[in-house]
């Protein structure tokens, strides 16, 4: 799947840094390929990922392609708690989901909700 996306300034910046650091061989060049030449698959990335992971001996759960769009999502969900509602909604759109409940299940704000049930409780 293809998607476009928008890049801000700050990562314009930091891609312009890499770009000159790497200096591949054209502007269509792929900018990260494997030693064979070719471009990274998904399935190779979640293998360097965990060896990223284990060498640095990092405390994350599942450290994956998935967990980064995931945390992708919350981090977008976070930063607009005053307009909560329509970050779901521009997620659901993002994730192609069909549905915001299914937006919520995935970045796990419906568990989080019902545990914040058990907060209410007084005794």
């Amino acid at each position: 799947k293809q998607r476009t996306i928008r890049i801000n300034m700050q990562l314009q910046q930091h891609i312009r840094d890499c770009y000159e650091h790497i200096n591949p061989v054209g502007i269509n060049a792929p900018v990260l390929i494997s030693q064979k030449g070719t471009v990274y698959t998904v399935q190779r990335i979640n293998v360097m990922l965990k060896e990223i992971k284990k060498k640095y001996r990092l405390q994350i759960g599942n450290f994956s392609c998935h967990s980064l769009r995931k945390t992708f999502g919350r981090q977008v969900y976070n930063m607009n708690n005053d307009n909560s509602e329509l970050a779901l909604v521009k997620l659901m759109e993002l994730f192609n989901h069909s549905s915001v409940s299914i937006t919520k299940r995935y970045l796990g704000l419906r568990q989080e909700e019902l545990l914040n049930t058990y907060d209410c409780l007084s005794f």
